[in-house]
């Protein structure tokens, strides 16, 4: 009776142990700098003082944490800045953000539920109907359609899918990545409520 609770006991201390140095080893920093020489250092140490762009990265779950944008995106940025205008109309505005977060595209929002986003609205396409995409100033989407959004930004060179933010180590080469979905093809947008104006007095 007493190995058998000492057994627990131990088996249970062991236990404590593993998690708790599974915890200290998920969030460790790693400093990323340039030397004298002018090669790049990676340490688990502080830099030295002569140390040329110093940085501080978090390290867990076998990756380092970059936030380099692909020279890819920053062109298509640069040169066609993406703008959605949308409000809160559920689904159809859910999955037009869903779009462009899926593929990592940086875009400005424009709330067309505000009267300056209204205007905006209203000017550029003439009526009060969202979500609307701009690519550039050339392109104009309205109403959700997966498939000609997708098709816009690809044509203003926006990558398929995001730059990868962090580098995996022990990832099988050539591992293929998820699927996704086929583009829906229907186009799908929502009226814009006018803001209440109160009753006369």
């Amino acid at each position: 009776m007493v190995r058998a609770t000492t057994a627990a006991t131990l088996i249970t201390a062991l236990a404590g142990l593993s998690l708790a140095a599974a915890a200290l080893a998920q969030d460790k920093e790693v400093y990323r700098y340039v030397d004298p020489d002018g090669r790049i250092v990676y340490t688990d140490r502080a830099p030295p003082a002569n140390a040329k762009n110093p940085q501080a990265k978090r390290v867990g779950g076998n990756y380092i944490e970059t936030d380099t944008p692909s020279v890819a995106e920053e062109q298509a940025s640069s040169r066609f800045p993406v703008t959605l205008y949308t409000f809160q109309c559920g689904e159809v505005c859910d999955s037009a953000v869903g779009l462009l977060n899926r593929r990592g595209v940086p875009f400005a929002t424009v709330d067309v539920q505000t009267n300056e986003g209204g205007k905006k609205l209203q000017a550029l396409t003439g009526e009060l109907n969202a979500p609307v995409l701009t690519v550039g100033d050339k392109m104009v989407a309205k109403g959700f359609n997966e498939a000609r959004w997708q098709t816009m930004l690809d044509d203003a060179g926006y990558p398929k899918t995001p730059a990868r933010r962090t580098a995996q180590i022990g990832r099988a080469p050539g591992a293929a990545p998820p699927p996704v979905p086929p583009p829906s093809t229907d186009t799908r947008s929502a009226v814009v409520a006018p803001e209440p104006t109160p009753y006369p007095k």
